[in-house]
């Protein structure tokens, strides 16, 4: 063989190697880079701008030390991803929740501009303040009993405006109103894709109520199936949402109400007694209306000023025949329907004079107000209490006027400078134009 022809088939040989080795290289660079475009799917990258291939790297060295680079790299940005995922779901879930809760702040300022204060001087009124000023500095849980309409929902809000919670939001739960199947969800929230129509995540009241107070009205519709979880919750502080593993932890203060006696509904086995004794920490009852009737004459004259300004229309007032007429019912709906039959008559009225429409179904109907047992002896304390409220009706009746035919003074049987030198010493308003609500204020 001449020199020539080995010369000639040592640069083919060199060139079929040079090609052998540059054709592994590219097939490994491709698998990198494959490898590499999987890995860090994940933060949206791409191979050659996590780590760039230099066109000199041409070594299978340098390509498996850009591999174990690209591999440990890829590890520890999955590992990074995934934290910073979890920081993110956890700052967007807290986002939410604090606009939810901001939402149920606005809701609650609106509430309690509808529901008003506590209004009234009855002897029962005064034990439920009493109890409110005991209970609400505490963390205790509370039970407020009391037929329905007697403002259960208005005690509540008063104890948590005078707790240590009072600047975190209040969320009500109407138990009667939800739907047997979503208890659940409602309180406890759920996952996306939980079960049917979940099509995001969503927060359950016990979180939007973190740190604040939640409020279950009409406790005693919570189905059995759920008592034991809402116990775990109450005991705990821990829960999970609907279709989820995770345990979320709480701080919630419980308020329930119910106009059901939930001792009978527990011996039916309707209610279980663990969570009726959890619930049952501090009882406060209510009295109904008819029991309050000296209550009725400012929480009418306070009705009837809301609904004059509500519906714009010229404000009226009480004839004393009007009033007894609502001393002498029964008030089986209590204070919401005293509210209504205002409202219905300031409406009817259309400025002329109110006339009282009660409900025909209503039963029992009007009464007459027992009298006074002859044999009752009344403290001091009492008697100056009687008349304290005797001349707060009497100026609720006459719209705050004191002097003339038409004046409390008058309607009391007693000299104008006598009431007002009364009205002075109980350190009461009077006027034309002085409001129940100002009255109360003074008192």
């Amino acid at each position: 063989m001449t020199a020539n022809t080995q010369a000639s088939n040592t640069r083919a040989s060199n060139t079929r190697a040079s090609n052998t080795r540059a054709s592994g290289e590219a097939e490994l660079r491709s698998l990198i880079e494959r490898i590499a475009d999987q890995l860090c799917l994940t933060v949206g990258g791409r191979f050659d701008l996590l780590v760039k291939i230099d066109s000199d790297d041409d070594t299978a060295e340098k390509l498996q030390m850009l591999t174990n680079f690209v591999l440990a790299t890829a590890r520890r940005s999955i590992e990074e991803v995934r934290r910073v995922k979890d920081a993110l779901h956890d700052e967007l879930e807290e986002r939410r929740r604090a606009e939810r809760q901001i939402a149920y702040l606005q809701e609650e300022v609106e509430t309690a501009k509808a529901l008003g204060p506590m209004v009234g001087r009855s002897l029962a009124l005064r034990k439920v303040r009493e109890q409110i000023a005991v209970v609400a500095p505490t963390d205790a849980g509370v039970l407020i009993v009391g037929e329905s309409g007697t403002g259960k929902e208005l005690v509540a809000r008063a104890i948590h405006a005078d707790s240590p919670r009072k600047d975190r939001p209040m969320v009500s739960v109407n138990c009667a109103s939800v739907p047997r199947e979503l208890f659940e969800s409602e309180f406890f929230g759920h996952r996306k894709g939980a079960f049917t129509g979940a099509a995001q995540d969503r927060m359950g009241r016990f979180e939007l109520a973190d740190g604040g107070t939640l409020f279950l009205d009409e406790v005693s519709e919570i189905p059995q199936a759920l008592q034991s979880k809402l116990l775990r919750a109450l005991q705990e502080g821990e829960f999970e949402r609907v279709g989820e593993n995770r345990t979320r932890r709480i701080d919630v203060r419980i308020i329930a109400a119910t106009n059901r006696d939930l001792a009978r509904e527990m011996e039916a086995d309707r209610f279980r007694p663990d969570l009726y004794y959890r619930l049952n920490v501090f009882p406060i009852e209510l009295a109904p209306l008819r029991h309050r009737k000296d209550d009725i004459a400012l929480l009418a004259t306070l009705f009837l000023e809301r609904a004059c300004a509500r519906f714009h229309l010229p404000r009226a007032g009480l004839t004393p025949d009007a009033l007894r007429q609502l001393e002498c019912y029964d008030w089986p709906g209590n204070v919401r329907e005293l509210q209504n039959i205002i409202e219905r008559a300031v409406i009817t009225a259309r400025g002329g004079p109110l006339r009282l429409a009660f409900s025909a179904d209503a039963q029992p109907m009007p009464r007459a107000v027992p009298p006074r047992d002859p044999g009752e002896v009344a403290t001091e304390e009492e008697m100056q209490r009687r008349t304290r409220d005797n001349m707060m009706a009497a100026l609720a009746r006459c719209d705050g006027r004191v002097y003339g035919p038409d004046g409390a003074a008058a309607l009391l049987g007693i000299k104008p400078t006598t009431l007002a030198a009364r009205l002075k010493a109980a350190g009461l308003r009077s006027g034309k134009g002085s409001s129940a609500q100002q009255l109360w204020d003074a008192g």
